[in-house]
């Protein structure tokens, strides 16, 4: 009976997972895009450094968003770890730090600081928010669909699919985010295993 009465109404914290979504598109998206080009514009090196680091690392949260798609319950891992790989990966850089905290005070550096703050708490917030959510990452992809406590965050990414792709099948679309997520697991154990030991927390390796 109650499992009938979620499927009709939706759990309780279902408008926060759109507010979720929303406040990624915001957050994630739309503000780093601005401050990156107004930081190419203003040939301010270390900002435009640290945004392109963000979007890299930031991609896995594009492929947990396609792995949603599919309603593969990788998807959930994903998710998590985008988020909290997110500040490690704007606060990490020493050399980085160091040449934006020295930068004459700007608008563009009022608002790259503040957007690094909000995104901080937002991604800090977010990744334990969706830690019990990891328990769907261990049902079969039919019990995701079906378990109200699991769909909930499946229905933002269906909704942006009918927008964005509605003649491509969710298989191919999580087949692309596998693929992504392939691409994502080797290129971050090369990071962690080869590059760090020799360049440290120094972004440029100097």
């Amino acid at each position: 009976m109650l499992s009938l009465l979620l499927a009709a109404t939706g759990p309780w914290f279902q408008p926060l997972v759109w507010m979720d979504y929303r406040l990624s598109v915001l957050l994630t998206i739309s503000i780093p895009l601005v401050v990156l080009i107004w930081a190419v514009v203003a040939k301010a090196e270390a900002i435009v450094r640290l945004s392109i680091i963000y979007w890299r690392v930031a991609s896995l949260l594009a492929i947990a968003l396609y792995l949603m798609m599919a309603a593969l319950p990788v998807s959930f891992v994903s998710s998590v770890i985008g988020r909290a790989l997110i500040p490690a990966s704007l606060w990490f850089w020493e050399d980085l730090n160091e040449e934006i905290a020295d930068r004459p005070q700007s608008a563009l550096k009022l608002a790259f600081t503040a957007w690094r703050w909000a995104i901080t708490v937002y991604s800090g917030l977010g990744a334990l928010a969706q830690l019990p959510f990891l328990s769907c990452a261990f049902k079969s992809q039919i019990q995701v669909i079906d378990e109200p406590f699991c769909r909930v965050w499946l229905d933002p990414p269906w909704l942006y699919k009918q927008m964005f792709h509605p003649t491509v099948t969710p298989q191919f679309l999580g087949l692309l985010g596998l693929i992504g997520l392939g691409i994502y697991v080797i290129y971050l154990s090369y990071f962690v295993l080869i590059r760090l030991g020799k360049q440290g927390r120094s972004a440029t390796g100097n």
